[in-house]
């Protein structure tokens, strides 16, 4: 099932709980705006390239709309739909006041200079500045995009409106960026896991953990997880796979990652088969790289007793179904991996205001964040009796539906 459909059907489910009104359901899922826009650039060689690029802005209920732009070749109009939409039921979850965007632009930047990515990034802006802003769509990084970006966007932004720092989050710290904001989605990642397991009378100091994805989220969260006592067993990340059951080296692990570009060749673990990673023996499972990795191929086999959702939609449906049977708590996408955009929204408080906090406030306060969620996702499960994936729909979809009715929905 693509993840356009999956988020739909969980939207669905969670509104049946909430016995919302058939045309306000429907009225929530329907993007505000869908943006697609032309981009031709001349390349370093002379000649003229086009692409495309695209934002879709799926609700403004709560704030201003929130989500990362893209740049991969295969920029598919579906996921970037269902990941819009999901943005808006993450930031309610979060309870931070913003609703759900996301976009990009369909190129593959390993094949453009940096001159080139710079000239595609402003041509892309000059399309949509007078349809962004700071009370608008915030957009920030995402896949295959970065801080600097987000400070060419800002640049560009700026020429039409005056400095904006607070138009795009995830910027270089000289230019308005948020200290904390790099390792944000990994702590978030740890700071749930603790939620989770304190519920279960359990901390992180001796649990094994698989952590699948060794790219910004997965290493953070292995770094602090390591920090906490907890054993990291086996970690893969697009260059291969390794294991050490008496648990892996992860300070030595991410010197040999930023010399080698990859974990492959590490010698502190064995190296086994990457398709075998998720099914491995461990406590806790956390897929930290790409969606539909958990499928009803593999659901069966998968050992562990909690899986911590790093990733965006890392669990199929049909997975989902399996592995409630066997009785595995899966901690959904929607909570688990909100603290990037709880940082994002932090980064932009401070933009805002012109005051920027030290490390340790930003910590602290996504702690605070972190556990509030988990506290209001549990009594959404108890009132519904339902899974924490239920919990966190039915969290999300009452706080934007509830927002949409008072502003006055359909006047």
């Amino acid at each position: 099932m693509n993840a356009l459909a999956a988020t739909n059907r969980n939207f669905k489910l969670a509104s049946r709980l909430l016995g919302l009104d058939s045309k306000l359901e429907r009225s929530l899922l329907i993007p505000f705006r869908e943006i697609k826009v032309e981009c031709t650039i001349p390349k370093d060689d002379g000649t003229l390239a086009s692409f495309v690029g695209f934002r879709v802005q799926h609700d403004n209920a709560r704030g201003p709309m929130k989500g990362g732009i893209r740049y991969h070749p295969e920029v598919e109009p579906d996921e970037v739909n269902a990941l819009a939409q999901l943005m808006t039921w993450k930031t309610a979850v979060a309870k931070i006041p913003y609703g759900g965007a996301k976009g990009g632009i369909g190129c593959d930047p390993s094949k453009l200079s940096i001159s080139e990515l710079e000239r595609l990034t402003r041509v892309f802006t000059q399309k949509i500045h007078d349809l962004i802003g700071i009370h608008t769509d915030v957009p920030a990084p995402d896949m295959g995009t970065g801080p600097q970006t987000m400070a060419w966007i800002l640049d560009e932004y700026s020429k039409f409106h005056g400095h904006s720092p607070a138009v795009v989050t995830g910027k270089p710290i000289d230019l308005g960026g948020s200290l904390g904001r790099d390792a944000a989605t990994g702590r978030g990642v740890l700071f749930a896991t603790e939620a989770l397991l304190n519920e279960h009378g359990k901390g992180i100091a001796g649990q094994r953990f698989i952590i699948q994805g060794f790219g910004n989220v997965g290493s953070w969260a292995a770094k602090l997880i390591s920090e906490k006592g907890g054993k990291i067993v086996a970690v893969s990340d697009v260059t291969g796979a390794i294991k050490n059951k008496n648990g892996i080296d992860i300070l030595g692990l991410l010197e040999h990652t930023e010399e080698n570009r990859g974990i492959k060749g590490f010698d502190g673990a064995d190296s086994i088969d990457p398709n075998s990673i998720l099914v491995e023996d461990c406590d806790i499972l956390v897929p930290a790289a790409l969606g539909g990795v958990i499928n009803r191929e593999n659901a069966n086999e998968i050992k562990a007793k909690f899986i911590i959702e790093g990733a965006n939609h890392p669990t199929d449906p049909e997975a989902d179904k399996i592995l409630r049977k066997k009785g595995v708590v899966i901690l959904p996408d929607i909570y688990a991996n909100s603290g990037g955009v709880t940082v994002s929204y932090f980064e932009w408080v401070q933009n805002i205001q012109g005051f920027m906090w030290e490390e340790e406030k930003v910590n602290k306060e996504l702690r605070t964040y972190m556990t509030r969620g988990f506290k209001d996702l549990k009594e959404m499960c108890k009132t519904h009796s339902c899974d924490l994936r239920m919990g966190a729909f039915t969290l999300g979809v009452n706080r934007v539906a509830q927002a949409t009715t008072i502003r006055g929905w359909g006047s």
